[in-house]
């Protein structure tokens, strides 16, 4: 049902290099760039996840943002490359039962501290 969705950040460069690093592990790469790389659009054939600076005063809230995964190697390439861009690790990669059997996600928090998610929901292939 949703067609994108973007967050507010408080520096633009740094968030641009970290989801640069995170969303190629699962495919995704800027498609769109305005206003000198302040406003940046990630998708794989259209943006659908956007980042641009706060414009509406004070800090930026946190957020959770789960991106999906085609398979567990890319969440597992997605934590890495979190953790290689200096992500906080909030959980690594896992099997979480409690929201169904093949749900598997690693957590980071990105640079404005909001929690960042890799989920894939197909079984682990024997």
């Amino acid at each position: 049902m949703i067609d994108h969705i973007s967050v507010q950040v408080a520096d633009p460069a740094a968030s641009a290099a970290f989801y640069d690093r995170v969303l190629a592990a699962l495919g995704g790469k800027r498609l769109f760039e305005r206003d000198e790389g302040r406003v940046i659009g990630y998708g794989t054939s259209f943006p659908s996840f956007w980042i641009g600076p706060v414009t509406t005063g004070g800090q930026a809230r946190e957020a959770h943002l789960a991106f999906s995964a085609p398979d567990r190697a890319a969440v597992r390439a997605f934590f890495t490359a979190a953790v290689d861009a200096g992500a906080e690790v909030l959980h690594e990669p896992r099997v979480w039962p409690e929201y169904h059997p093949a749900y598997y996600g690693a957590f980071v928090r990105d640079p404005d501290g909001n929690n960042v998610e890799a989920v894939c929901h197909v079984p682990e292939q024997p």
